[in-house]
């Protein structure tokens, strides 16, 4: 999907384009690159690269050749890749970073509707999402319920094979990734936020990890304030709206949020005053293609998706023409 988010816009407005897949993932892009052969793209238009991101991705970020450079990724490369198009030839940069997007649930709200758009938001192809709500901040009045329907829920979340049909959430990416994770849970038990469930692996075998749920989190513990990419989800109590509004804007990132509420104003006011790219009230992660997508703070810069996709990969020219 990503892959599809920048080299189709960039093909509409006419460009040529090397594309450098995640090391752990070269595989869809190889084979998109086998289709394009097939359907008779010209040699040369559209160019897969796979390798590690210190050499390939480096060697894309400072060539002099390339006038702009799209990455998502981790705000520590983005970072780098920022400095290395500053160095080179000022070439334009899109970035799409991290996230540790709230979701915020009003007391009004209909409490399984919320319990299942917040597993949703967190627990989506296993957490592995910069937008995924890793924040859940509910209100004191709905709290206990919230967190025993979740609980639940969680309990029959069915983890295993991405094949199987049945399969509701499936591996992580890696050991690496998969040890990061448990690492984080550990922390928060450490913390004191207290473990509802999960909380392990999920079997014997692969980077499986059971739906994890932790309440009684507070905004300066660990697991509360780090992208963990992983299927972890943080409770969080709240008792007035303008405080909550100030916790959720207290990051450094700025991708996704959510609201839920029967109040359309409210939603309406949550999402003018939440630092975000994209705010969902009443639903997550609903992206559309015609609307822009991206992020506020170190979440990133620049926008993918619709009109604003488009002018990403094109440059403005003035003519001025005087007829004599």
């Amino acid at each position: 999907m990503m892959m599809a988010w920048k080299f189709g816009p960039a093909l509409a407005c006419g460009n040529v384009i090397v594309l450098k897949p995640a090391e752990q993932t070269p595989l869809t892009a190889l084979y998109c690159a086998s289709l394009i052969k097939e359907a008779g793209f010209p040699p040369g238009v559209v160019n897969v690269v796979p390798g590690d991101g210190p050499q390939c991705g480096n060697a894309i970020s400072v060539h002099e050749d390339i006038d702009k450079v799209a990455f998502t990724g981790s705000v520590e490369v983005g970072k780098k890749v920022q400095e290395a198009a500053a160095k080179s030839n000022l070439k334009r940069v899109s970035l799409e970073l991290g996230g540790k997007s709230p979701l915020i649930i009003c007391e009004d709200a209909d409490i399984d509707y919320a319990v299942s758009v917040a597993h949703r938001a967190i627990f989506t192809n296993a957490a592995q999402n910069c937008t995924a709500g890793s924040r859940t901040f509910v209100h004191s009045k709905i709290y206990d319920e919230f967190v025993a329907r979740s609980v639940e829920l969680a309990k029959k979340r069915v983890v295993g094979d991405p094949f199987d049909p049945d399969t509701e959430q499936g591996p992580q990416i890696n050991d690496s990734q998969f040890q990061k994770i448990l690492s984080y849970i550990e922390s928060a038990k450490k913390d004191g936020a207290k473990l509802e469930c999960g909380g392990e692996r999920a079997g014997n075998k692969g980077y499986f990890i059971k739906p994890t749920i932790f309440s009684g989190v507070k905004d300066n513990m660990k697991i509360a304030r780090e992208e963990i990419f992983g299927p972890v989800m943080s409770v969080l109590k709240f008792d007035s709206y303008e405080e909550v509004i100030k916790r959720a804007n207290g990051t450094s990132f700025g991708l996704g949020a959510g609201v839920i509420t029967k109040d359309l104003t409210r939603g309406l006011t949550f999402a003018q005053q939440l630092q975000a790219g994209s705010v969902w009230v009443n639903d997550y992660d609903a992206v559309c293609n015609q609307a822009p997508f991206g992020g506020f703070k170190q979440s990133g810069h620049g926008r993918e998706l619709g009109r604003y996709g488009l002018e990403a990969y094109y440059e403005v020219k003035t003519v001025v023409i005087k007829l004599v």
